[in-house]
């Protein structure tokens, strides 16, 4: 039987409740893995859209906040080091392959925080990422990508860290 959008919400707002994040987070994988093994859910979810904004908030939990996010990009895509400001993200590859790049703040000048590298692996379909607050991480697309990503807030309304690598 066909996974859901809505199934999903369900279980994440579940463990959330329940749980938290920082015990929940292996559960919350759980799930989106779920998803993502799940042809019609991409089918249904991950659709195609334009490449000016690759982003589309798919649901958006009015209680808790967190926020379950499709993501399509039809061409190369590189991500500069980030993080996910006061918020945490679990990322869940559907279609295509993600170099994903880990990052340790070695040094804060002001407002700024000095990176470097600590970690390369490449996500292919099925694989699933968390992410806890403070992680940084960068991503490197050569290839379209279908990706899922679930936030503990919308991110369109957090601030997010001045990072550079060193």
């Amino acid at each position: 039987m066909p996974y859901s959008l809505d199934e999903l919400a369900k279980d994440i707002k579940g463990i959330l409740k329940d749980h938290g994040i920082q015990e929940g987070s292996d559960k919350v994988c759980y799930y989106v893995q779920k998803a993502l093994m799940d042809q019609s859910f991409i089918h249904n979810n991950l659709k195609d859209r334009d490449d000016q904004n690759p982003r589309e908030i798919l649901y958006e939990d009015p209680e808790l906040g967190f926020c379950v996010c499709g993501h399509v990009y039809n061409q190369e895509a590189n991500g500069s080091p980030h993080d996910h400001g006061s918020s945490w993200a679990v990322y869940g590859q559907a279609a295509g392959e993600t170099e994903m790049t880990e990052w340790e703040i070695v040094k804060q000048e002001n407002d700024i925080k000095l990176v470097k590298e600590i970690k390369k692996y490449v996500m292919k379909p099925g694989d699933v990422k968390f992410y806890n607050v403070g992680d940084v991480h960068s991503p490197i697309r050569k290839e379209p990508v279908r990706l899922l990503r679930i936030e503990g807030k919308n991110l369109d309304n957090v601030e997010r860290s001045k990072i550079k690598e060193l």
